[in-house]
């Protein structure tokens, strides 16, 4: 068997890099829960550097970002490690937990909230987010996470804007 390119390989092993999201994938147990834990303390660690009006579409702009090349990653690592879905695969999880934190405040008890919420929908995975993971390829690794992800933005938001007053 012929040896990859060059170019093949390092494009093989960003999307390795990226879609264990550096090597956290390989955490065990709960790899995703993991990979869930690290992105809300990144972007806890990243929201006091970004002025507050821009808190909104910078965690808009990094969700459609991480998810699209997410996608592209995650198909490149299940073709080549021969799995559907690899359990080793979290940045679908880090797609998913930012979409979730979309509008929420730096305090910790809504951080927690996010991160609670996102996994218990990743977990439980409500109707219909078990169909998309049958969607072809890295799209359906990504889209169950990004509408766990969606579910836990919608309670949060009717949280905030209803409950938490």
């Amino acid at each position: 068997m012929p040896l990859p390119s060059e170019g093949t390989f390092r494009k093989s092993r960003i999307s390795w890099l990226i879609a264990t999201f550096f090597g956290i994938g390989h955490l065990q147990p709960g790899s995703g829960t993991w990979a869930s834990a690290v992105t809300v303390a990144c972007w806890c660690a990243a929201g006091p550097w970004i002025q507050p009006v821009w808190l909104l579409p910078v965690a808009i702009m990094a969700s459609l970002a991480v998810t699209l090349i997410g996608i592209l990653a995650s198909t490149v690592v299940a073709r080549e490690s021969g799995k559907k879905d690899p359990g080793f695969v979290v940045i679908d999880e880090v797609a998913g937990q930012l979409i979730a934190l979309i509008g929420v405040p730096l305090h910790w008890k809504y951080l927690l909230a996010s991160f609670i919420l996102f996994r218990s929908f990743d977990i439980l995975k409500p109707f219909p987010l078990r169909r998309l993971e049958q969607l072809p390829r890295g799209t359906g690794i990504m889209l169950d996470d990004v509408g766990a992800g969606l579910y836990a933005l919608v309670l949060l938001q009717l949280w905030l804007h209803f409950i938490a007053r």
